[in-house]
């Protein structure tokens, strides 16, 4: 099967394209920077590019965009250009080729103010029932683009999944705050209950998005690791955390009490793989769990092709506070 991967120099680019390519697919990867994972120099804004790698393409994984980090160093029109043109140029070159699949990567991070409950609500539960309110740029045009990815469902019948994966960024966290009071891996082992998940998980949930795609047609999918809570957790989630994890994962305490960790005090949402384990048969592997598992036994967290693909970051220059600035 040919297979165009968007972004393939980035960090799941870069994992799509090894997983691909070890299963024998042949892979077109398009990137404006150079890689040994691009086929294809370029941009997906630039549409006669687009047009070239399309041919003979059955599916198309698009996870090329301008994220988060990049809001504070990027204009408006950037963001426009790459996560709203972009997708349109690639949605109707698919159509012309008449593409099986189109797995579009989206974030939970389009949901924006819908995953912050005031302050005396319990914790926020989150499906893909929950309405966006995107807070910035990429929000507003990672919501945009899934909304075209509809719309071609819809009027061209173009068989589209939406995959709204939650953080497996292996960069430090941009709070200050956080970076100060917990370790990095602390925080990462930490953010398994509630909204992060391995890259290996995230891969696997893109094929799989696109062997069903034809029979689904046009779907929107929480890609998180499995939470161990439930709706019942959330009040107390609020307000004391560290109980309920104990009460949900009971070897939790004595390992981070021997590697001196904290859990958060707080958790404030927490995001529900259901539909994608019930639908699309997903079985995520590194959840909160298997990660306290590997630490008692001394073995690295983070599953192989996250250790192979590794850090990538978002800039090529350095900041003097944190992995990247924020806005």
């Amino acid at each position: 099967m040919k297979v165009l991967v968007t972004g393939s120099s980035g960090h799941l680019g870069e994992a799509l394209v090894r997983t691909l390519l070890d299963s024998q697919h042949e892979v077109v990867g398009l990137d404006i920077i150079a890689s040994p994972f691009t086929t294809h120099v370029g941009s997906i804004s630039d549409r006669s590019c687009v047009r070239r790698c399309m041919r003979g393409v059955q599916t198309v994984f698009h996870p090329a965009t301008l994220h988060k980090p990049h809001v504070a160093t990027h204009r408006r029109q950037d963001f426009v250009d790459t996560n709203i043109s972009g997708t349109l140029n690639l949605l109707e070159e698919a159509v012309t080729a008449g593409v099986e699949s189109f797995i579009y990567t989206s974030t939970t991070s389009v949901l924006g103010d819908a995953l912050a409950p005031p302050p005396v609500a319990p914790a926020a539960w989150i499906t893909e029932e929950a309405t966006p309110v995107p807070k910035n740029i990429y929000g507003v045009t990672k919501a945009a683009a899934e909304d075209l990815c509809q719309l071609f469902h819809r009027n061209q019948r173009l068989a589209c999944i939406v995959l709204r994966t939650s953080r497996f960024f292996p960069e430090e966290d941009d709070n200050r705050g956080v970076r100060e009071a917990y370790s990095d891996a602390n925080v990462k082992a930490n953010e398994y209950l509630y909204r992060r998940v391995d890259i290996e998980d995230v891969v696997s949930a893109h094929l799989l998005a696109a062997e069903h795609a034809p029979s689904i047609g046009f779907r929107k999918y929480i890609i998180s690791a499995t939470t161990p809570f439930r709706p019942g957790d959330l009040a107390d989630l609020r307000v004391d955390a560290p109980r309920v994890v104990r009460e949900r994962v009971p070897d939790y305490e004595a390992e981070y009490e021997r590697r001196r960790w904290k859990m958060f005090p707080s958790i404030g949402r927490v995001y529900v793989n259901e539909r994608a384990r019930n639908e699309l048969g997903w079985r995520p592997r590194y959840d909160f769990n298997y990660i306290i598992n590997r630490l008692t036994a001394d073995d690295d967290p983070r599953s192989p092709l996250a250790r192979l693909v590794g850090s990538k970051g978002y800039h090529a220059e350095l900041f003097s506070d944190g992995p990247y600035p924020v806005e």
